[in-house]
């Protein structure tokens, strides 16, 4: 009888905890559901949202200033590495008349849930558009022939000259990059 009466409160303890973990990925399930990223449409988002055609124009202006035109990403280490020295560039070159336009390559659900928040926290200055065109096979060759499409990567241009970077930068390498564009 002792035996049988243990044997049933085993298999109760066991039946419970069969139970509550049952709960708790059910709990998991619903809780996940809300914190999967959601779909931005380009209405939602703090910044322009160009396809390629949209974004063209501003990669090709002949106003007199000289555009450094950053292809970047949240989710890109080297391009956050890199971010302080083009908001630096762009605060103490803007006089010399250069701007610089930091193209985001994040995905939609990445629109609110880190594009936003970092350029809030990073307090950047810089003009941030994204684009927004998944047919990258047709607009990164019209960016440049040879570019392979990762990045960091950069155009640095103006009326007269125009150059490809298909790397990131250092403070030194981009002001001196831009001298070639300003001197």
């Amino acid at each position: 009888m002792k035996y049988l009466l243990l044997s049933v409160g085993f298999l109760l303890i066991f039946t419970a905890c069969g139970n509550k973990a049952k709960e708790d990925k059910t709990a998991e399930v619903v809780d996940t559901a809300y914190t999967q990223p959601v779909e931005t449409t380009a209405d939602q988002v703090k910044f322009p949202v160009y396809d390629f055609e949209g974004l063209q124009p501003l990669l090709n202006q002949e106003d007199g200033k000289t555009y450094i035109i950053n292809f970047w990403a949240t989710w890109c280490k080297p391009c956050l590495e890199e971010m302080p020295y083009f908001e630096e560039v762009n605060a103490e070159r803007k006089s010399e008349g250069v701007e610089v336009i930091l193209v985001s390559l994040d995905m939609r659900s990445m629109w609110k849930t880190r594009l936003e928040p970092y350029v809030e926290k990073k307090q950047l200055k810089s003009k941030v558009v994204i684009l927004d065109d998944p047919d990258q096979n047709a607009w990164i060759p019209k960016i440049d022939a040879n570019w392979d499409g990762a990045i960091p990567a950069t155009v640095i241009y103006n009326q007269n000259n125009r150059k490809f970077y298909g790397h990131g930068f250092t403070l030194d390498e981009l002001n001196e990059a831009v001298d070639v564009f300003v001197n």
